[in-house]
């Protein structure tokens, strides 16, 4: 069911089931994160394993301080200024948080979303939200209530729907080692606006089957329909025998029986990274033979959708 009462969506949180909620970067799989058995329902759900931690979300930097047992001045400074936001900061966690939201680990991930139903629906609960994307796991994220239908709406009680998300990729994830500060995953906070408010940042977003955090695995974001990165010239030539779904930057490509999707008409990054997975989304229904795609410039949002792209494109 869709609809967008608060009321609904609490109710089956505080009965320890799960529902689907908007954030400005994508759609949340929501269920208590206080609770191991709400988040076993999360990764059965997802299929998702339990080794990929997951990502808490909150109301207020009041309550992330609950959630940790240090919050370093680097940290402080950066929830001021990008919280709400898409900004998840990785801290020492308190023993009262499950492992099981951690896999283990002894850091745990935070944030406050940007979004005035899904902190409405916080702020109206005694505990915080574990909500890693709501789709398959692996699969392209979704950014509409109605991609959220589409691959889980028979799974879950409820989607409350929150509109088209604004930002489109996930959140930027930023930890702290010795005073420095690190990235972990590339997402809707460009790497410049972070140095800007802690100076030089060190990058640690690294491809694994062991994550630190959520977004680290080496394949992930994934159609069903392979995708190959590179120079759309050559890929399309290349290929001109298949049917294509074509990705592209700012140039539009006619080519006889194949799709393309332009991310941006204008060059922008921003409007580019909304587009991103409702791309990959459409492009991929269209059960083409191939998707190809180009990489866009390193610039602002352009490292994260880069990010996006290469894990989608991994084998």
């Amino acid at each position: 069911m869709i609809g967008t009462d608060l009321e609904i969506a609490r109710y089956y949180l505080q009965q320890g089931d799960v529902v689907a909620i908007p954030t400005e970067t994508v759609y949340g799989l929501a269920g208590n994160a206080l609770d191991t058995n709400a988040i076993l329902k999360i990764f059965k759900v997802k299929q998702r394993p339990f080794f990929d931690p997951l990502i808490v979300h909150t109301h207020s930097i009041e309550q992330i301080a609950q959630l940790t047992t240090h919050l370093p001045k680097q940290a402080q400074l950066l929830a001021q200024h990008f919280m709400p936001g898409a900004l998840t900061l990785l801290l020492p966690k308190r023993p009262h948080i499950p492992d099981l939201v951690t896999s283990g680990l002894p850091r745990v991930a935070v944030r406050i979303p940007n979004h005035p139903l899904s902190l409405a629906l916080l702020r109206s609960l005694d505990f915080p939200l574990a909500a890693p994307s709501a789709n398959p796991f692996g699969y392209i994220s979704p950014t509409t209530a109605q991609h959220v239908a589409k691959q889980l709406g028979d799974k879950i009680p409820y989607i409350l729907d929150g509109g088209a998300c604004t930002v489109g990729v996930e959140s930027t994830i930023v930890g702290f080692e010795d005073e420095q500060t690190v990235v972990y995953r590339l997402g809707g906070i460009a790497i410049d606006a972070i140095e800007a408010i802690v100076g030089n940042v060190k990058m640690a977003v690294i491809s694994n089957s062991s994550p630190q955090t959520a977004g680290q695995l080496d394949k992930h974001y994934s159609p069903i329909t392979p995708i190959l990165l590179g120079n759309l010239h050559k890929l399309i030539e290349a290929n001109q025998y298949k049917k294509l779904g074509i990705l592209s930057f700012t140039q539009a490509y006619h080519i006889p029986n194949s799709i393309n999707f332009v991310l941006s008409n204008k060059g922008s990054t921003d409007e580019a990274a909304t587009k991103l997975f409702a791309a990959l989304r459409y492009l991929d229904e269209c059960k083409p033979d191939l998707i190809v795609a180009e990489l866009v410039p390193n610039t602002g949002l352009g490292l994260a959708i880069n990010d996006r792209l290469k894990r989608a494109a991994s084998k």
